[in-house]
């Protein structure tokens, strides 16, 4: 009898402590579920963008605005590097300008509207034909042929000038029956067969069911460099360089990677 009273005791005792527990200790040893942080960034973002960067700074602006949902990308002004770069200069208002080439770049560092861009991103090119490759093209040697119809980038674009540096350091010389502002209206009158070819980014080729494209030789020499910056006179800088931020980051990058840009 004094026994199992002296166990009964024990278990009113156990019972006590367990219930006099905080939730704290009932939980020691266990890891915290983290607490979701919400961004303080709002307001309106303005990004200007060379026309290469469409479809990743797309996703990129997305992706932005659901980790910080207080601010709202507005339109991206996609254009030519040194379109925009006269644009930024003659008083367009922006918060962050990313270039297809550090030249253009150069003009609004100049300008001082900027300082310290950095590289998020590279590219090379590549030749693009119609589906079906009417014109049979198959090198850099191809597009001298006057009964084809070529398109190139104006001299003064990044892909206009990496296309004249290709061209010339393989020797070859081609008369274009047009001269385009970016890079977009080159794929676009390739894509619509109104040229047999022209010369774009690999970038802007990949999930086009348009096109077919080649890699011409010497084109992994000539390497355009992308950099991004926070302007200063931005009129919102807290959003601007975290975007600039985001794009360098390992998340910005694995999108840029994805879409086919190379590493910086």
């Amino acid at each position: 009898m004094r026994r199992t009273l002296f166990t009964a005791a024990l278990l009113v005792a156990a019972l006590s402590f367990a219930g006099c527990s905080s939730p704290t200790d009932a939980g020691a040893g266990t890891t915290p579920t983290p607490t979701a942080t919400v961004s303080d960034l709002s307001g309106d973002l303005t990004i200007y963008a060379a026309a290469s960067l469409g479809k990743a700074f797309d996703e990129l602006a997305m992706k932005f605005e659901q980790e910080n949902p207080g601010v709202t990308v507005k339109p991206i002004v996609y254009d030519g590097s040194s379109t925009l770069a006269t644009q930024l200069i003659e008083g367009a208002p922006a918060d962050v300008f990313a270039s297809a080439d550090q030249k253009n770049m150069q003009k609004v560092v100049d300008a001082k509207l900027a300082a310290d861009p950095e590289r998020f991103a590279s590219n090379t090119l590549v030749i693009a034909m119609p589906k079906g490759n009417p014109g049979k093209v198959t090198s850099l040697q191809d597009l001298t042929s006057p009964d084809l119809t070529v398109v190139l980038c104006a001299p003064e674009v990044p892909c206009g000038a990496a296309s004249k540096t290709l061209l010339a350091d393989q020797g070859v010389t081609v008369t274009p029956a047009s001269l385009e502002q970016n890079v977009t209206a080159v794929l676009t009158k390739v894509a619509a067969g109104d040229a047999d070819a022209g010369l774009v980014y690999a970038t802007d080729v990949l999930g086009n069911d348009d096109v077919e494209s080649i890699v011409p030789t010497g084109a992994q020499d000539v390497v355009n460099h992308y950099p991004i910056v926070s302007l200063t006179d931005a009129a919102n800088p807290d959003a601007a360089a975290a975007f600039v931020d985001y794009v360098l980051s390992d998340e910005g990058q694995q999108v840029l990677a994805g879409l086919g840009f190379g590493a910086p």
